[in-house]
């Protein structure tokens, strides 16, 4: 049996029952395939079903007030990525009178779309003939053909594409494209697949040669940068507190945080009692100054580790602008600023 075929059989005797695999509908599938990148589908799986919840149709999400989406995306990360939904919502919903574009290459003019989500939406919506290629192909088509070609290189994406465009039977490309990922989501994992159950543990050239830790080939280590965030959590007499919008270009855009000092190391309470006095975060005086847990909480995201300390700041008076703890929970946080006032400011 060949490669396509045994894949297939596979897939429809393993394939996980997911909410986005019972439906062609491009709005379905779009906000699915957006959700899943960079995310596992047990995370990503409880944000589709709220966002389809909340916004049934793509009218109802290009509708909705940017605040209310990033909301409701809080704690899947990469933020632009609702951003760029949000946006490319409106463009569907206004200008395509809530038609998806229905191929491959006007689906990827939609802001957010690269040429695995365009694939992915065209092939499982419309049936097109075109490959997906995202980390599980690569790793699944690189042990079986024992591939060595560097995927980090730019030329590796259209050489995988190629050779699964050559495999894929062109009257049913959505269930190859399925099964392949399918496959290297459950059975062909980044570490220690169990190839003594694989379906192809008789043809797998990566495994007759014992290469399945060696491949796929990937060189570039991404440069991590560190970054230190001391955030102010003022609170005056009644209780109030000030929460800011980022809105500079980089993490986190327009998502709020507390009055923010970020130094280039870690530091104590002199440094945070000096930065009060030359700083602008309020005009009220200061009565304490008091750290909430004496060692930094580490975010991580894909460049960048984030050191993150709170301080509880003691004022007198009301401060300007100040919200209650009720009013502060309606707003988009960043995961950590979220799960920080849900554990310390009932």
């Amino acid at each position: 049996m060949n490669f396509s075929n045994l894949l297939i059989q596979w897939y429809l005797l393993n394939k996980r029952d997911l909410p986005w695999r019972n439906t062609i509908n491009p709005y379905h599938i779009w906000l699915s395939e957006i959700m899943l990148q960079q995310t596992r589908v047990a995370q990503g799986t409880p944000y589709f079903l709220a966002f389809t919840t909340a916004f049934p149709t793509v009218f109802d999400l290009a509708k909705a007030d940017e605040e209310q989406v990033l909301k409701l995306w809080q704690g899947l990360g990469y933020y632009s990525r609702a951003r760029n939904l949000h946006k490319a919502a409106q463009y569907v919903a206004f200008e395509l009178n809530g038609i998806f574009p229905n191929n491959y290459k006007e689906l990827l003019e939609l802001k957010g779309v690269g040429e695995y989500t365009a694939a992915a939406i065209a092939s499982f919506s419309y049936n097109e003939a075109v490959p997906v290629v995202d980390g599980n192909v690569f790793r699944v088509l690189s042990r079986y053909f024992d591939v060595e070609t560097d995927i980090a290189l730019a030329s590796a994406k259209k050489e995988f594409a190629a050779l699964a465009f050559e495999l894929m039977p062109k009257d049913d490309p959505a269930t190859f494209n399925q099964a392949i990922m399918e496959f290297g989501a459950l059975q062909c994992v980044p570490r220690n697949p169990d190839c003594t159950i694989c379906v192809f543990n008789a043809s797998c050239l990566a495994l007759q040669k014992n290469k399945i830790n060696q491949l796929p080939v990937k060189s570039k280590k991404l440069k991590v940068t560190k970054r230190y965030f001391n955030y102010l959590v003022i609170a005056d007499e009644n209780d109030n507190t000030l929460v800011q919008k980022r809105t500079a270009k980089g993490i986190w855009h327009n998502l709020y945080e507390f009055p923010l000092i970020e130094s280039e190391k870690e530091e104590g309470f002199e440094y945070i009692e000096n930065s009060l006095k030359s700083s602008l975060v309020v005009d009220n005086k200061v009565i304490s100054i008091m750290e909430y847990d004496d060692k930094s909480n580490v975010h991580k995201l894909s460049h960048q580790h984030l050191y993150i300390r709170f301080w509880k700041v003691t004022v007198a008076g009301l401060v300007l602008n100040g919200i209650d703890n009720i009013v502060l929970r309606s707003f988009p946080f960043p995961i950590v600023i979220h799960n920080f006032i849900e554990k310390e400011l009932k």
